[in-house]
């Protein structure tokens, strides 16, 4: 049976468990797994190795560093089950971040402190890395990460360290013992968008180009990017005036694909204006015409080159920031058309709720979360609107009682109170 104890060196606990004999000295094989600096913790971690003894599961495997395991064990795994431009998130974040920090580190020498340490870097100096490529370069160190990036960093190891211990490759998942970069008190980016004249500018000077309808269609649905240029001639129905958002064209790594919509809700159906079907169909007048005036077919892209290749998504946005770059407007990002479509949607009174459905948002409290910055004004409307309700009540009820005031008669006994009848 399984025995161990608590020892401790250093500021450091350890939990020492016992396995049999070595045949080959007669003495017991006892082996250190270190739990931190807190003896509450290596407790903990003494009865999970105890507990996992006797169940007959694996208590401590073989000696793998963090990096070997994540490349070479974990990562080929998620290829097949995580949407590419995850999969490349999850690549960039292991070979920039995590591997210079903490790549070497065997597995079960891991403790919480050294995650807790690792987010305190890269939050303050960025990736290790990048920060050692630019030494004595005289060039300025890279700015820390933001919250949310380290916050992902976190989520990705939590998940790879939990899918070790489920598999018994480590005793215990220390990254979910460590403590993540707290999204709570983090700014949140300011939403730009335009005002309606700046919008129109801004169509106006696009129409002639021929990724003029492509824009046009994105401010008038609040599509995101890969949305609009993943869009297919089946997913527009002109007579109905509607388009469904099934799929997006993304660039991971540079390179060019289909993919499966951001979110369950992303998949979704939104309402045209007479005006987007006017453009569309003369859209599809002239995608005919360069056909040899044969119709695109319907899994075809909406939005292609003349040789019916598909655009790059990184220079649609290039040829949105050229465009802007010309005009007398404030600096806006292409993603910032679908706040501009929100934002004037909500101005005018729109229901937040539909505002929501229109973008594809999870919920309609993340939509209002997002765009708190119109919704005060809609507040400021809803109170007066509130008041005014209230003042015509009273009004309406004061006149009642001046009416039945005004109609009595002091001569017609009629009207005297029963105490007044002699």
């Amino acid at each position: 049976m399984m025995r161990g104890s608590l020892q401790k060196k250093g500021d450091k606990w350890y939990a020492v468990v016992y396995d049999g004999v070595n045949p080959a000295t007669g003495k017991y094989r006892r082996r250190w797994v270190q739990a931190g600096t807190r003896r509450g913790d290596a407790e903990k971690l003494l009865a999970e190795l105890v507990k996992r003894a006797h169940a007959g599961e694996t208590v401590v495997a073989e000696k793998l560093t963090l990096g070997d395991y994540l490349l070479e064990r974990w990562l080929p795994v998620q290829e097949s089950r995580l949407r590419r431009s995850t999969y490349d998130a999850y690549r960039r974040n292991i070979e920039l971040h995590v591997i210079p920090a903490l790549g070497r580190r065997k597995l079960d020498q891991l403790t919480p402190d050294d995650i807790d340490l690792f987010y305190a870097a890269l939050l303050k100096n960025g990736s290790k890395k990048r920060s050692s490529s630019r030494a004595g370069t005289g060039k300025s160190q890279p700015k820390g990460l933001s919250p949310k990036s380290v916050h992902n960093i976190h989520v990705m190891l939590n998940k790879a360290l939990s899918d070790a211990a489920r598999k018994g490759t480590v005793v215990r998942n220390v990254v979910a013992l460590a403590d993540a970069p707290s999204l709570q008190a983090r700014k949140r980016a300011e939403v730009k968008a335009w005002e309606i004249d700046q919008l129109v500018g801004f169509l106006d000077a696009i129409a002639s180009h021929r990724m003029g309808p492509a824009f046009y269609l994105a401010a008038h649905t609040g599509m995101r990017r890969g949305e609009v240029l993943g869009v297919r001639w089946r997913d527009i129905d002109l007579d109905a005036r509607r388009v469904s958002v099934c799929q997006a064209l993304v660039s991971v790594a540079y390179q060019v694909s289909i993919s499966d919509v951001k979110t369950g809700t992303s998949r979704r159906a939104i309402d045209l204006d007479p005006d987007v079907v006017e453009v569309l169909r003369n859209w599809l007048a002239v995608r005919t015409e360069e056909c040899d005036g044969a119709a695109p077919g319907a899994d075809d892209l909406v939005f292609v080159k003349a040789d019916g290749e598909s655009m790059h998504p990184d220079i649609f946005s290039q040829l949105f920031d050229r465009t802007v770059a010309k005009l007398a407007v404030p600096s806006i990002s292409l993603h910032d058309l679908r706040h501009t479509h929100a934002t004037l949607l909500l101005k005018s009174g729109v229901h937040v709720k539909v505002v929501s459905e229109r973008l594809g948002h999870a919920n309609i409290a993340f939509t209002m979360n997002v765009y708190q910055h119109v919704l005060p004004g809609m507040q400021a409307a809803a109170a007066d609107t509130f008041a005014l309700l209230v003042r015509n009540e009273r009004e309406r009820t004061s006149g009642i009682t001046e009416d039945a005031e005004s109609n009595v008669d002091d001569d017609d006994p009629d009207d005297l109170g029963a105490d007044d009848v002699q």
